[in-house]
C-alpha cells in the first residue's frame, strides 16, 4: 500500500497543495536563475519542501508530486508554452506576463499532461486558489480562464 493511501484525505491534499506551491516557487527560481531543475529538486528537497511564501512551516508537501509537476515543465516545456500561447489574446507574448502567473500555469498544464488521473476541475481549483494567494482577483480570474481553455486543449475529451 502507497504512503498516501494511508493517510486521511486532508491530510494528502494539503500535501499536495505544499507541493503545488513548491513547484510554482521552484518554477519561478528556475527562470529568475538559471539554475536547472535538478539543482533546484535538490535545494528545495534540502532546505524548503514545506514552507510556505512566507517562510511559515505548512503541511509536508508531497515530495514526488513536486518532482513530477518540475520535471514534467522541463520535459514538456515547448507543448505547454505554445498551448498557453494559444489562449492569450493575439499579439502577446508569455514574457509579458508576471513571472508567477507563467509559473502557476506552466506547473498546472504540466500536472495535466503528467497527471491524466487527475480531474481538470482538481488541478484548476489548486492552481487558481494559488494565483488567489499570490494576487488580486483580477489575475486569478485570468488564470482560471485561461487554464479552463488550456485543459480543453490538453485533454481532448474530458
Amino acid at each position: 500500500m502507497i504512503e498516501s493511501q494511508k493517510l486521511p484525505f486532508d491530510v494528502v491534499r494539503a500535501r499536495r497543495a505544499g507541493a503545488r506551491l513548491a513547484a510554482v516557487q521552484a518554477l519561478y527560481k528556475m527562470e529568475q536563475t538559471g539554475e536547472s531543475a535538478k539543482a533546484v529538486i535538490r535545494e528545495f528537497m534540502e532546505d524548503r519542501l514545506g514552507f510556505g511564501p512566507d517562510e511559515e512551516p505548512i503541511e509536508e508537501a508531497d515530495p514526488d508530486l513536486f518532482k513530477s509537476v518540475v520535471r514534467a515543465v522541463v520535459e514538456h516545456q515547448t507543448q505547454i508554452d505554445t498551448v498557453l500561447l494559444a489562449r492569450l489574446s493575439k499579439g502577446w507574448k508569455l514574457s509579458r506576463l508576471d513571472a508567477t502567473t507563467r509559473a502557476i500555469l506552466r506547473g498546472a498544464a504540466a500536472e495535466m499532461i503528467e497527471h491524466q488521473e487527475l480531474s481538470n476541475a482538481v488541478i484548476l481549483d489548486e492552481y487558481v486558489s494559488l494565483a488567489h494567494d499570490f494576487f488580486e482577483t483580477t489575475e486569478a480570474s485570468f488564470v482560471n480562464a485561461v487554464l479552463d481553455n488550456v485543459a480543453k486543449d490538453l485533454r481532448k475529451g474530458s
